[in-house]
């Protein structure tokens, strides 16, 4: 027995066509027309969009910062997204100093296993580079975690230095992995920091002024050039500035095969937020910074053009009341990061197709399709396909709702689009032909998300 979803537009990167979609089981039995069998059920979704679920490729779900950890753990994470209508995650696992890649992994394991419910993945993140590391990268890979992050930011911390980055390109290049990076200039960061400070800036309008455009857009270049001499495919995370987008355009002329990623902050905020009263801008500190509308144009475009390849959400959440306003008096110990992962798929509909800005299409592409090619999930995840997982989205195009914390279901004390009208609702979400969203309302049950092995990089030397 199966369920066919009649009248609806069935959306792909490709464009929209009218047509039913049949379920059985756990995966998708055919698209087109006349599926009905003895005994199916039928979903009437008449007016509506059929979309895949969604594939957020950047969270940060459980992830220690000091003193504390982030607001959202896997079970509220992961219970966000899927009220969003994201049934795929790829979280940041991270190998902190003194550990072995295993134990880096091993961890994660532990913190998402039997608390998800959403399908869920992992991205290392290597933070302590030596020969046992670089020995372990090949099993990693094999195990079916073939994406790995480095930080050229947070200097003491996180960052590591050219040498490492160019060592990592030249492991994972012939085994299909993928280098997934965060640049920014962290020694440049690291002294700005310092010379606002001591000339006694505290507070949160100092900290889009340490980490300007020109940090991340050098940085950009560096890692594209070293990605270049490894012969290697890069990712480069959460990209905020019209300046970095230049330098990949130049990378890619020159036949780089590189990657860019966007968030929704970058995409609908700017850096008007850090002139608020100190205790709202402290809530608008993430790295890189909120930028200019001029940048917010430039994103916009590229997205469109495809210059842009995924919109990620960098999920990263940290209460304003007892986490961000540590920092009070030093902007340099607000954590940084936002909440997003509730939220992407419609304020992405609502600013880009309804608004004109997208196609149907590119919208598809961008959150579902293209982050499912990148990390080794396609066609299982990231499209509406004969043989994928029925993980599907029913969006009503003339819905509309506002945005409040005090009905979000991420498990933070604030929500960064607060008032934001949104049109195009969410109203149903499936994960793997279950249905866990009805009506807006997530569905309560058990977690039922599941760890997902993925393959390696397809652009592998």
């Amino acid at each position: 027995m199966g369920t066919v979803f009649v009248g609806g537009q069935v959306v792909s990167p490709q464009g929209v066509c009218r047509a039913d979609l049949r379920v059985e089981g756990e995966r998708i039995d055919a698209v087109g027309f006349g599926l009905l069998r003895r005994g199916d059920e039928t979903v009437d979704v008449s007016g509506r969009l059929l979309l895949p679920g969604g594939v957020d490729g950047h969270t940060h779900f459980d992830l220690p910062a000091g003193e504390f950890r982030t607001a959202d753990d896997f079970a509220s994470g992961t219970r966000a997204a899927l009220a969003g209508g994201t049934t795929t995650v790829v979280d940041y696992a991270t190998q902190f100093r003194g550990q072995t890649l295993a134990q880096g992994v091993e961890a994660w394991h532990a913190l998402a296993e039997g608390r998800a419910f959403c399908d869920y993945g992992f991205h290392l993140a290597v933070t302590d580079w030596n020969e046992g590391v670089e020995r372990e990268v090949p099993a990693v890979v094999e195990g079916g975690i073939p994406s790995f992050k480095m930080y050229m930011a947070y200097k003491g911390a996180l960052q590591v230095d050219d040498g490492v980055l160019l060592r990592m390109a030249r492991v994972l290049a012939p085994l299909g992995g993928l280098l997934c990076v965060h640049c920014e200039n962290g020694d440049l960061v690291a002294a700005l920091q310092e010379d606002l400070f001591a000339r006694g800036e505290r507070g949160p309008r100092a900290h889009p002024l340490s980490r300007p455009a020109e940090a991340e857009a050098e940085a950009v270049h560096r890692m594209t050039v070293l990605a270049e001499l490894a012969g290697a495919p890069l990712l480069v995370v959460h990209v905020s500035a019209a300046r970095s987008l230049e330098v990949l355009r130049a990378a890619r002329s020159r036949g780089g095969r590189v990657f860019a990623e966007t968030c929704p902050q970058y995409l609908l905020l700017d850096e008007g937020r850090y002139l608020l009263p100190p205790e709202e801008a402290r809530k608008f500190v993430l790295s890189p910074p909120l930028r200019t509308r001029e940048d917010q144009s430039a994103l916009w475009e590229a997205l469109d053009r495809g210059e842009v390849d995924t919109v990620a959400t960098d999920h990263c959440s940290f209460h304003a009341r007892g986490q961000k306003d540590r920092g009070a008096e030093d902007f340099r110990r607000i954590p940084s990061g936002l909440p997003g992962v509730e939220h992407r798929m419609e304020l992405l509909y609502s600013a880009g197709v309804a608004e004109g800005r997208l196609s149907l299409g590119r919208y598809v592409e961008a959150l579902c399709a293209r982050p499912a090619r990148l990390f080794g999930l396609y066609p299982r995840k990231g499209v509406l396909a004969p043989g994928s997982d029925a993980d599907l989205v029913v969006l009503d195009p003339l819905g509309s709702r506002i945005l409040r914390a005090s009905e979000q279901v991420q498990r933070v004390d604030y929500c960064p689009y607060e008032g934001m009208e949104v049109r195009g609702r969410i109203e149903q979400v499936y994960l793997r032909g279950r249905r866990v969203v009805h009506r807006g309302r997530l569905l309560e049950g058990p977690p039922g998300g599941v760890y997902l092995r993925r393959r390696p990089f397809e652009g592998r030397n």
